[in-house]
């Protein structure tokens, strides 16, 4: 129907990136593909009969996207299975868990595409964006973290996302912009201390050639950022891809239409924020107040 916009789930977790259960993955994917064929569905029926996006169905049948439970669930009753792939689901559950534990809670999957992409767009409501925060921050943010994180796991993290930000070292570097929401300038995380130091570094960060930095003020009437925070990824030679986290749960979305829709909101965001000039005056407002 003309206006609605589709939901397509997707977690966005790569059979690659999932350390040593990848071989399980693609067993589970095999045989899904074996159960739709057996019952004469194609893949693009498969999706409609689903709510999922065709790609979803072809990569997970392909080993390189990691099967959420929902959709093992779904499939199992569109195709007849049964019971047999909901009887794998504990499995595919456990599986994940043993790679959270071992790996930040930001989305491997992401973090690949990040690392290669040739423009990266980012709106954010509640933190500041990964690629620009301080170290202390950094910590800040994980130390708070409920249920708590052992301190060897805050340092691991801290340093995989430190590392992250190398993007902004190389040349050429990516097509980078920001908007970030007044109200996450406001909000002292970590300490007045970590946050006037994390202001400065916005400040030098906006004063690079390259990088674009805005501000969503609070006193905006109309705003079309209300939905969330997300990121907007440009793989070298692929399709805009879009990304969502919120409550630890990470969504990699690669649905066309959902990803084209993202990025008209995020045209009308940077249309209604403060432009460079105007942010980093506000920024260094912030701070006098202080």
């Amino acid at each position: 129907m003309s206006g609605v916009e589709r939901t397509v789930f997707d977690d966005g977790e790569t059979a690659e990136n999932s350390d040593g259960v990848a071989e399980f993955y693609s067993a589970v994917g095999k045989q899904i593909k074996i159960l739709r064929e057996r019952a004469g569905i194609t893949q693009k029926e498969l999706a409609g009969l689903t709510g999922y996006s065709e790609d979803h169905v072809s990569s997970v049948e392909r080993g390189i996207r990691t099967p959420r439970i929902e959709y093992l669930t779904v499939v199992d009753k569109a195709v007849n299975a049964g019971g047999l792939l909901i009887a794998v689901a504990d499995d595919v559950m456990r599986a994940k868990i043993r790679v959270s534990e071992r790996h930040p809670a930001f989305s491997k999957a992401f973090t690949a595409e990040e690392n290669r992409a040739i423009e990266i767009h980012e709106y954010s409501t509640m933190v500041i964006p990964g690629l620009l925060q301080t170290e202390t921050y950094i910590r800040a943010l994980y130390e708070m973290r409920r249920p708590l994180l052992s301190p060897e796991q805050i340092g691991e993290w801290v340093e995989a996302r430190r590392a992250r930000q190398e993007i902004l070292t190389r040349w050429p570097l990516p097509v980078v912009t920001w908007v970030i929401d007044e109200s996450v300038l406001r909000r002292p995380l970590g300490g007045w201390d970590v946050h006037n130091e994390q202001l400065q570094h916005l400040l030098k960060v906006g004063q690079m050639r390259g990088p674009e930095l805005q501000i969503m003020p609070l006193d905006r009437m109309n705003h079309a950022g209300m939905g969330g925070s997300f990121t907007i990824l440009t793989p070298p030679g692929r399709p805009q891809i879009g990304y969502v986290a919120a409550q630890h749960v990470n969504r990699l979305i690669t649905d066309p239409v959902e990803v084209r829709n993202m990025a008209a909101r995020y045209s009308s965001i940077r249309a209604q924020a403060l432009g460079l000039r105007e942010s980093l005056a506000l920024i260094e407002q912030i701070l006098g107040e202080r």
